[in-house]
């Protein structure tokens, strides 16, 4: 009786590694057709990959316990996969960040811009700071009016050695960062100078607060919209890029 129960336990532990294994390999799969972060979203005859960008962007640092963030490093392969993904047409990317690390947030900016695939950010809740650039490396930008995105100067938290290299590096990275915005928005460079250095919206601190109309009156989002128009967007870029490559719709 004792021998038949122990086989029985065995037969039964055996079964449930079994149920584990293959949950972790159809886990897998999924993971591997849907990248983390993401959702595909197939209407009409053409598969739209949501990519969010939310929190704070965590660069070579990590960032404390308890606080939102998106890793670059989880982005970038991800941008990879969607760029050469024959079953994704194009991608909506979603903003609400309070910024970070700026070569993170410069080098995943960069990564969308040079997409070949039609690409739509929406800026819900915040844009800000190096949210900015990533906001306008898609090649339509909308923004709901609820919306704000705040532009200013670059800052460094740490130890800051007094010389004029000091200074020359920050003003360099200052100048990447606004040609960067300048090339990809329809904001003039005069404009994006006058707002970044404003010292009559934030207390403590210098540059502007741009509301959702705001931001589109100075040029540096192309129009006011919400999830619909953003979808509405994206679906007739690629609409338009398959008849210009005299493709019919998918049924």
């Amino acid at each position: 009786m004792t021998k038949d129960l122990a086989q029985s336990r065995e037969a039964e532990e055996a079964a449930e590694a079994e149920r584990q294994n293959r949950a972790m390999e159809e886990g897998a799969a999924v993971s591997d057709s849907l990248p983390d972060g993401g959702v595909v979203s197939a209407k009409d005859g053409t598969s739209v990959y949501c990519l969010t960008i939310i929190g704070q962007i965590e660069g070579h640092y990590l960032l404390g316990e308890g606080q939102k963030a998106t890793k670059y490093e989880h982005i970038i392969p991800r941008l990879v996969a969607i760029e050469e993904s024959e079953e994704i047409d194009g991608m909506l990317m979603v903003l609400n960040t309070m910024g970070g690390d700026v070569e993170a947030g410069l080098a995943i900016a960069e990564m969308v811009a040079s997409m070949s695939k039609p690409t739509v950010s929406l800026v819900l809740g915040g844009g800000h700071s190096i949210g900015v650039p990533l906001a306008v490396s898609a090649r339509r930008s909308l923004i709901v009016p609820s919306a704000t995105m705040t532009v200013h100067p670059v800052r460094i938290s740490g130890t800051v050695v007094g010389v004029p290299q000091t200074y020359y590096y920050f003003n360099r990275m200052q100048e990447r960062i606004l040609d960067f915005i300048c090339a990809h928005s329809g904001a003039t460079e005069e404009t994006m100078r006058e707002l970044l250095l404003r010292t009559d919206q934030i207390a403590t601190d210098v540059g502007s607060i741009l509301e959702g109309r705001e931001a589109v009156s100075v040029g540096l989002i192309d129009r006011v919209g919400g999830l619909s128009d953003a979808l509405e967007e994206l679906r007739a870029m690629i609409r338009e890029g398959r008849g210009a490559k005299g493709q019919g719709p998918e049924t």
